[in-house]
């Protein structure tokens, strides 16, 4: 049975800010015979001018965007399925969102892998990064909202103590735990 047997058509690889994500999903991409890596975050960078930020506040505006940027992420995603590609779509999609993209991609052949290493190892691989996205903030307090707001959709797999490589296989090992029941 070929590798890519149980994975669904598109999955959704998130979680908090340093946790591997950009990493993991090229690493997945690349083990598969027809596979898209799909940034999501590519969505928020196109704005040029009147971009606002996600911050804690939440702004109405901020929640807008990423809202459009959701809706956008999960149309070229369903696009590239049916083109013939397994998509991994990438991006940071904590809270409530998860929900609201697992309904974009209701109807669709869909899974969601969240990385969850603790934040004492997100923390390390931050200050190990050349990119700093977490400002004030620390892995904790991005932590903390995630594991008590967030839907318990998909695979939530610690990839603490896993290599990029372990951490592949995990994924496709347990490829049938990503899928979330609302496909």
């Amino acid at each position: 049975m070929p590798i890519e047997a149980d994975l669904p058509d598109i999955l959704v690889v998130t979680g908090i800010m340093a946790a591997g994500k950009s990493t993991v999903a090229q690493a997945l991409a690349e083990r598969l015979p027809r596979a898209v890596h799909l940034r999501g975050d590519v969505f928020r960078r196109m704005i040029v001018s009147g971009r606002v930020e996600v911050t804690p506040d939440l702004p109405a505006e901020a929640m807008r965007q990423l809202d459009l940027r959701h809706e956008l992420a999960a149309a070229v995603a369903g696009r590239y399925a049916e083109a013939g590609f397994t998509v991994i779509w990438q991006d940071v999609i904590l809270g409530p969102t998860r929900a609201r993209v697992a309904e974009l991609l209701r109807g669709r052949s869909f899974g969601i892998v969240v990385l969850c290493p603790p934040p004492g190892a997100v923390a390390e691989r931050e200050a190990g990064g050349a990119k700093t996205g977490y400002g004030a903030r620390t892995p904790a307090d991005l932590d903390r909202g995630p594991r008590a707001d967030t839907p318990r959709l998909g695979l939530w797999l610690d990839s603490s103590g896993l290599t990029v490589g372990e951490t592949v296989d995990a994924i496709l090992a347990r490829a049938v735990e990503t899928r979330t029941g609302l496909s």
